[in-house]
């Protein structure tokens, strides 16, 4: 039973649910996100960028996931979302390059190469 209800789930040639599923969670990240800006939630407002970073990996996967459906039941489409899923991809690359694996604040002239690396 267990091995039907994984190929019916994760059958994203011709299922569109798990992509579905992965939008859905990376909007609540984003709602944790923006919650987590307010006074009420300031013991958990460390992890406030770690929130929206996952929100953005989260709505990527979810858009990976459904161009998978796409090629197989909307050419059009799927040529349309290709660009759009290569800019993400180079977006989230920076996003968690800048905020995750870097440690340090972000300064301007750090980025214009102006000051040192």
């Amino acid at each position: 039973m267990s091995e039907k209800f994984t190929d019916d789930l994760f059958d994203l040639k011709n299922d569109r649910r798990l992509s579905v599923y992965l939008y859905r969670a990376g909007f609540a990240a984003w709602l944790l996100y923006i919650v987590s800006g307010a006074r009420f939630m300031h013991s958990v407002s460390m992890y406030r960028t770690d929130f929206g970073v996952f929100s953005f990996f989260l709505m990527v996967m979810g858009l990976s996931a459904s161009m998978i459906y796409d090629y197989h039941h909307h050419p059009a489409e799927f040529a349309q979302k290709k660009k759009w899923l290569a800019f993400s991809y180079v977006v989230l690359a920076g996003l968690v390059y800048f905020f995750i694996l870097r440690n340090e604040p972000i300064s301007l002239d750090h980025l214009l190469g102006r000051g040192p690396f």
